[in-house]
């Protein structure tokens, strides 16, 4: 007799693994979700597509580089390509501002520190002011290791030694102050010149013989 009650309990455990199937979760199992992911790593690098707008589309270069010109006798230096002049318009308050920017970008785009000699007109770079504050000699010690940008005042820069880019701040002071900067980095500059001032001034010092 209990014999009898056990067979429905069989039948019963037959079911049960009829409904394995239905929970298995092997299917929904989410493996391509880690996929994606190594997709997005926009880590590296600054966010130069910001800054390169500025100096570049500020910078009418047609007539920049038409102004200068070269300086009588041939000499294998006058042979020498002029370096190219970008003109990027800026007020007095706004030349370093926009001095920096180009600094910027050029590190960006490639250029070593040691490439570039910025020149102010007015204030000197706060960069500048510090050194200076260790005196004369620390100052130029820094300016002949040649590996970090060098900020010199228009007064001094002609004891600056040449550099493939030269940036020059019309950031105030005399025309007098003007004139020597551009004539100084014109002649520094070995093939790039980048100015950051009021546009009508720097033509008129560049037509002035620069």
């Amino acid at each position: 007799m209990p014999l009898i009650p056990e067979e429905p309990q069989i039948h019963e455990k037959a079911q049960g693994p009829r409904a394995t199937p239905a929970s298995g979760r092997t299917a929904p199992t989410p493996r391509p979700v880690p996929g994606p992911r190594p997709a997005a790593p926009p880590r590296p690098g600054r966010p130069g597509p910001v800054r390169p707008a500025p100096p570049a589309q500020r910078a009418p270069r047609d007539t920049a580089v038409a102004k200068p010109g070269p300086s009588g006798p041939a000499t294998p230096a006058a042979t020498a390509a002029a370096p190219q002049i970008q003109l990027i318009p800026a007020t007095p308050d706004g030349a370093l501002d926009a001095a920096e920017e180009a600094v910027d970008l050029l590190l960006d785009s490639g250029r070593t520190p040691g490439d570039v000699l910025v020149i102010t007109t007015g204030d000197p770079h706060p960069w500048a002011a510090h050194e200076l504050s260790f005196g004369d000699a620390a100052y130029w010690a820094q300016h002949d290791a040649g590996d970090d940008v060098f900020y010199a005042d228009a007064a001094v820069a002609d004891r600056a030694a040449a550099r493939a880019v030269v940036v020059v701040a019309l950031n105030g002071g005399p025309e007098a102050a003007a004139v020597t900067a551009l004539t100084v980095a014109h002649s520094r500059a070995g093939a790039l010149l980048i100015v950051c001032g009021d546009p009508q001034r720097i033509n008129s010092v560049l037509g002035a013989g620069v």
